[in-house]
């Protein structure tokens, strides 16, 4: 059984002799939070118009269902773009209706909805205020409000914490694993990747128009080890044992960083390390989604 919601394959997308997107391929699985990564330029943007069918690749195919995409599908996807798209003068509420109604949503249930997501942020004095009169982090929840209003089985969140500050991010990441809990599929384009290592599953990572890194987070990060650890110990450790590149002293524990040869394994190192000192910790220090996103793109 096909456990993914939506797939694109060997995409290749041209706009007047510059090549958007070259033969890429992925696959978003059902109830994932799947990272869109890229530098700006890189094809990013292309790929989700062609996934909301704005605009159609040379070659290739994307599939929601493992049916290939039609326009009518559209009606199953909430798209939070980067470039927000609220008109100004128009009141709050009613645009909130009005872009319900657009997504198929009768007006009563499109109501109830609205309730329901404006008492849950808080933000039922806003109803009748206009757009304009909105700072940028209202008008993302507004905005953020619309996009997810009517359950679309895939929701695509382009920098979706733009304008917020930490507080509020936070409580959207929290609204955003809800939504996949409840059985969501979502794709999240950010350049943020302390958010990626936070939240997505699975990432594709474009670079000048080609897929250049992909697949679980989790194993990304390991893959590009460089076995380097700290430990806790409650002694100090000898230049002479190990391979050490720092060390502090804090709250009266010898904190050392020190690097493990890599014929060496996990347990005999700590082996070694038993003999020298009390271990209180011993942990594999990992590189972030950053210095892996800054090494690959710059190659």
């Amino acid at each position: 059984m096909n456990n993914d919601l939506l797939e694109v394959e060997n995409v290749v997308k041209q706009y007047a002799g510059h090549l958007a997107l070259d033969g890429v391929s992925l696959t978003v699985p059902e109830n994932s939070i799947y990272g869109l990564l890229g530098p700006n330029g890189a094809g990013k943007t292309t790929l989700i118009r062609i996934i909301n069918c704005i605009t159609a690749p040379d070659s290739g195919e994307v599939r929601l269902n493992g049916k290939r995409m039609t326009p009518a599908d559209v009606q199953h996807i909430g798209y939070l773009p980067e470039e927000r798209g609220l008109y100004k003068k128009m009141k709050v509420g009613d645009q909130a209706l009005y872009l319900a109604q657009l997504k198929g949503m009768t007006k009563n249930d499109a109501l109830k909805a609205l309730k329901y997501w404006f008492e849950k942020f808080e933000i039922q004095d806003w109803w009748s205020k206009k757009v304009e009169e909105l700072s940028k982090g209202m008008a993302q929840k507004v905005q953020f409000i619309t996009t997810v209003l009517h359950e679309p089985k895939l929701l695509i969140f382009d920098e979706p914490f733009s304008g917020f500050d930490p507080v509020n991010t936070d409580i959207m990441k929290r609204e955003i694993l809800t939504l996949r809990d409840k059985g969501a599929t979502i794709i999240f384009s950010t350049h943020n990747m302390e958010t990626v290592e936070d939240l997505c599953e699975n990432i594709s990572l474009v670079d000048k128009a080609k897929i250049v890194l992909q697949g679980n987070v989790s194993e990304i990060r390991a893959s590009h080890a460089t076995n380097t650890f700290v430990v806790g110990s409650k002694t100090e450790l000898s230049e002479t044992d190990f391979k050490l590149v720092s060390h502090i002293t804090r709250n009266g524990i010898f904190e050392s960083t020190l690097i493990k040869d890599p014929t060496e394994t996990n347990n005999t190192l700590l082996k070694r390390l038993i003999e020298k000192s009390e271990i209180l910790s011993f942990e594999e220090l990992l590189p972030g989604m950053n210095d892996i996103f800054i090494k690959t793109v710059t190659k």
